[in-house]
């Protein structure tokens, strides 16, 4: 069968950036409604659950993407036989995942009241509403879940993407009325479960109307199985590092510091995850270009495109830095108050985790385009055990600031270092690492140069609420981005990054070329 993937790709990117500016836009509504209409508290016992629910969804890690993966092939080569299998068999892995969470999710439930500190909202039954949400995931496992894995497998994610955005729409729609008119934390739960079936449902049903010809039948070789279970288990260590950094995160600061502080926590955690989501589009549409490259280009050219990457990057994630710095705290007063605050300090904390965490994505993406997931298999379990460990013992010492340092030193001290050796064993020569550190710290001492100056312009300025929002952003797309641009325009990097950016704008910035200087 052929793919049109130019076609498909500038599709799956429009829908999917809209999808993304929705999930960041709706939510944010979401959470607004919830602190207002009925408390703090209930925000947190909400986080809580996700990432409760989170860490037992990680029997699922890698099961999705190993099998839309191994789907690749036979689609090409119209093998209908063994795509049928190979629904079967995601069929009967993700009944045994939804049976293995529901088993999981029954036996933490006794341990439920001491990952709270403190008492919950009066009149809500703490086991109920777990079992709401609890129920939900199961569910989202069971009701034919499979099948979207033939809308990845044939890049037609656009229509996922539709298919969400109403389920979703429908989803707040709903919830904002139960909470506005009804105040109703058991009918917002049970709205979710009712809307998450009915996308999987209506996913299916579009699954099968496209292709009809596949359906869950036959069974697979033993060697084909075995390759699948291989890299199952290849993926499921390099993927489960994220979801237990964020997940302990939330458990720990719940257990310690209780559900007030959490959604405290979850509101600043919000907007800079929200910030790597919209910077993640970009390293996505990079993935595949990055694997071709690695696949016909020279050692040395790959390593050359790291370094503009990079330069890339550093620019991108110093000037949104720069700007989390400066608008955190006068946003969070206008959004929910300062009694819902936390100190400077966090602010602080946020942006290097931030800083530290989009360096990492960028690594990231590289060991994904070149297919290092058994070599790297073991680094992000060290990295989140790591954290895991820290934030015990930070939290009991500088507690919420604790939480979050406990994320960028297990990163720094263990999951990049093991992550850049992996790459340049692998991929690049191992006598360029040196140098590229050298980068690396180059942009985060330019960044803290770039963030001083921008911070100690925005104190000056004697204004309140949104207008000093409006002039602060002013002075942040200003002051760092000369700096940057004072100091790295005679680079290498940065004449190859005004060259990507001339090519992608047909020429439109070409001016930037000019700054760079004579070649």
């Amino acid at each position: 069968m052929r793919i049109e993937r130019t076609r498909n790709a500038g599709r799956n990117l429009v829908f999917g950036g809209l999808l993304k500016a929705y999930q960041i836009l709706l939510p944010f509504v979401m959470r607004t409604a919830m602190i207002y209409w009925l408390g703090v508290e209930y925000l947190g016992l909400s986080s809580l659950f996700t990432s409760i629910l989170s860490v037992l969804s990680l029997a699922e890690l890698g099961v999705g993407t190993a099998m839309v993966y191994s789907m690749y092939r036979p689609i090409a080569e119209d093998d209908t036989e063994t795509i049928c299998a190979l629904l079967r068999l995601y069929r009967l892995y993700y009944r045994i995942i939804g049976l293995v969470i529901g088993l999981l999710g029954l036996v933490l439930m006794p341990f439920l009241p001491r990952l709270i500190q403190g008492d919950i909202p009066a009149g809500l039954d703490l086991n109920v509403l777990y079992l709401l949400s609890l129920g939900t995931t199961v569910l989202s496992y069971w009701l034919l879940a499979y099948r979207g894995s033939l809308l990845n497998a044939h890049q037609r994610t656009d229509v996922g993407s539709k298919i969400t955005l109403v389920t979703s729409t429908l989803t707040y729609a709903v919830q904002l009325l139960v909470l506005r008119f009804w105040g109703n934390y058991y009918a917002y739960l049970i709205t979710a479960m009712v809307t998450g079936v009915l996308n999987n449902l209506l996913t299916a049903w579009v699954a099968k109307r496209m292709y009809p010809q596949y359906r869950p039948t036959g069974r697979l070789d033993r060697d084909t199985t075995g390759i699948i279970n291989r890299r199952i288990r290849d993926l499921f260590t390099a993927k489960v590092g994220a979801v237990v950094v964020y997940s302990a995160d939330t458990i720990v600061v719940s257990a310690f510091l209780g559900l007030t502080v959490l959604a405290v926590y979850q509101n600043y955690y919000f907007i800079v995850s929200a910030i790597m989501g919209v910077v993640a589009l970009v390293f996505n549409a990079c993935v595949a270009g990055v694997g071709n490259s690695i696949v016909v280009e020279s050692g040395e050219k790959n390593y050359r495109d790291l370094r503009t990457f990079t330069f890339i990057t550093g620019w991108l994630a110093g000037f949104c830095a720069c700007c989390l710095l400066c608008l955190y705290q006068p946003f969070m007063e206008i959004w929910v108050g300062k009694k819902l605050m936390l100190g400077f300090s966090a602010v602080v904390c946020f942006c290097v985790y931030f800083f530290v965490q989009e360096i990492n994505t960028l690594l990231n993406m590289y060991k994904d385009a070149a297919g290092i997931w058994h070599e790297d298999r073991f680094r992000p379990l060290a990295t989140s055990l790591t954290n895991l460990g820290l934030n015990l013992l930070l939290v009991q010492v500088w507690g919420i600031y604790g939480v979050v340092l406990s994320t960028v030193i297990a990163t720094l001290t263990v999951g990049m270092p093991w992550l850049l050796h992996n790459l340049f064993t692998t991929l690049f020569d191992r006598r360029e690492l040196r140098g590229y550190l050298w980068l690396l710290l180059r942009w985060a001492a330019m960044t803290a140069v770039g963030a001083a100056a921008s911070l100690g312009l925005c104190v000056l300025v004697p204004l309140t609420g949104w207008a000093a929002i409006f002039v602060r952003l002013a002075i942040c797309c200003l002051v760092p981005n000369l700096w940057f641009l004072l100091v790295s325009r005679k680079s290498g990097e940065f004449r190859r990054a005004a060259e990507i950016a001339g090519r992608m704008t047909g020429g439109r910035l070409g001016w930037l070329l000019r700054l760079a200087g004579p070649n």
